[in-house]
């Protein structure tokens, strides 16, 4: 039953609790279970489980006497240990804050806890969201459960591996440049980083506060639908936040495909792809040509441009944000950190508002050759063979650099665009997860999650689960 449970995705297991065919507390005694086995995978930052047992005894009680509270009511999930909650401890996956209690409750954790979820504790992330490779000199090593050798991505790392790993049922993480997306790809799950301004920034660790975005990952693109539609919408606590209205993001996730435009890139994209990745990213289009689609080639504007500008609004932000603990805490980042916060002290004030006075230009001009001619942008998320864990340590100064200015390539582009972007598993090479990504216009998180979802019935690559997983 424990093994049944955690192979369960979390809108299964919501209505499995919804209708008490299993209680909050067996589900959250068998993530718990599952946990202790695979503590190899060094997923959790902290685990709590006689808290997440009493919460699970809470919501069970509530549902008895008075029905469920909300759309998560006692599913167990677990967030990137940078989501602040008042009279908790968040390291930020770092040693300078390893001992701060935080002052506030993040914004999307109070939405959460409305809608009945329950945490079981945090998890792994590179220190202070600087990282894309899983390693964390501080904390361990966060591994990928298909092969521990080989790269689960960051900095959302906890988040992708304990879901491959079916510990827990969905998660938030944030993504800057691709550090929800990278390790959704990486691990075999679904990831979405949301339009920015979608979702409530309050109360959490800020890495590029331009760019920042908080995205769900799951097992499904269902799932991540509920999530979104949770923690979606705006917050007087973040003036960020858009005035945009929240769609049903579930009651979206069948409409038909049919006379969709689905564009494909003849640039850029698909320079450094290898025939077998190419081979899975074509088979993915043909699935979305049987589903109605028309596949469209295009050229899209030059975004190795917009990858720089990025960069450049990156390493000033994160300068500015480090600034004193650069300067009084030196010895406590860990190597390579310190040295790419301090770069951005160095960026002259032109180039960074130039940077950020050229993202509304290059967004029109990416509306206007692009989304004038398709719906969605089908893209690779990553150009390369899974890189091992050794090949991007960043204590490896030989060789390291090179592999690990390979991660966010495809994915940060977008970011600075502000565009949503959906991570969709689809294929296997050399035994590790491979997929693609999907674009959309700012605020049409609904179609991208319905394309996601129209893509997932019709295979069943998100069913596949990491060897050893159960007994």
């Amino acid at each position: 039953m424990s093994d049944e449970l955690c192979r369960l995705t979390l809108t299964e297991v919501a209505d499995g609790i919804r209708q008490k065919r299993f209680s909050s507390l067996e589900v959250t005694e068998a993530c718990l279970d599952q946990t202790a086995r695979h503590q190899d995978l060094n997923a959790f930052i902290t685990l709590d489980p006689e808290a997440a047992r009493a919460a699970a005894r809470v919501a069970d009680a509530a549902l008895s006497q008075a029905g469920p509270g909300g759309v998560l009511h006692g599913v167990p999930l677990a967030h990137k240990d940078m989501f602040y909650r008042a009279g908790r401890i968040s390291t930020c996956g770092s040693r300078i804050r390893q001992d701060v209690v935080a002052d506030r409750t993040a914004t999307v954790l109070n939405r959460l806890d409305a809608a009945g979820a329950l945490e079981l504790g945090t998890l792994s992330m590179a220190e202070f969201a600087a990282g894309a490779t899983g390693h964390n000199a501080t904390f361990g090593d966060c591994l990928n459960p298909w092969d521990h050798r080989h790269t689960p991505g960051g900095s959302s790392t906890g988040s992708a591996v304990g879901l491959a790993a079916r510990l827990f049922y969905g998660a938030l993480g944030s993504d800057t440049g691709g550090s929800v997306r990278l390790p959704a790809y990486f691990c075999g799950v679904a990831g979405l980083r949301p339009t920015y301004g979608r979702v409530s920034r309050y109360g959490i660790m800020p890495r590029c506060w331009s760019a920042d975005a908080v995205g769900p990952l799951a097992r499904t693109v269902r799932d991540l639908a509920r999530l979104l539609g949770v923690i979606a919408g705006p917050d007087p606590t973040d003036p960020s936040t858009a005035q945009v209205a929240v769609p049903d993001y579930e009651a979206s996730l069948e409409a038909p495909l049919k006379g969709r435009r689905i564009g494909t890139t003849m640039n850029f994209f698909h320079d450094n792809i290898g025939p077998e990745m190419q081979a899975l990213l074509s088979q993915s289009l043909e699935v979305f040509r049987d589903l109605g689609a028309d596949i469209v080639e295009l050229a899209v504007p030059d975004p190795e441009r917009w990858f720089a500008q990025a960069q450049i609004i990156l390493k000033s932000e994160a300068a500015a944000l480090h600034q004193r603990w650069i300067q009084e805490r030196p010895g406590d980042y860990s190597e390579g950190i310190r040295s790419e916060m301090e770069a951005g002290l160095f960026i002259p004030a032109a180039l960074y508002l130039n940077a950020l006075r050229s993202r509304g230009p290059a967004l029109d001009e990416f509306l206007d050759h692009v989304f004038s001619q398709v719906d969605l942008l089908h893209t690779p998320v990553y150009e390369y063979a899974t890189p091992t864990m050794a090949a991007c340590n960043p204590e490896q100064a030989d060789g390291a650099a090179h592999v690990m200015a390979t991660f966010g390539r495809l994915t940060r582009p977008f970011s600075y665009l502000g565009l949503p972007a959906l991570v969709v598993p689809g294929g296997f090479l050399g035994g590790l997860p491979s997929g693609f990504q999907l674009v959309g216009r700012p605020f049409a998180e609904a179609l991208v999650l319905n394309a996601g979802h129209l893509y997932q019935r019709e295979t069943e690559w998100h069913l596949k689960v990491p060897g050893g997983m159960f007994s």
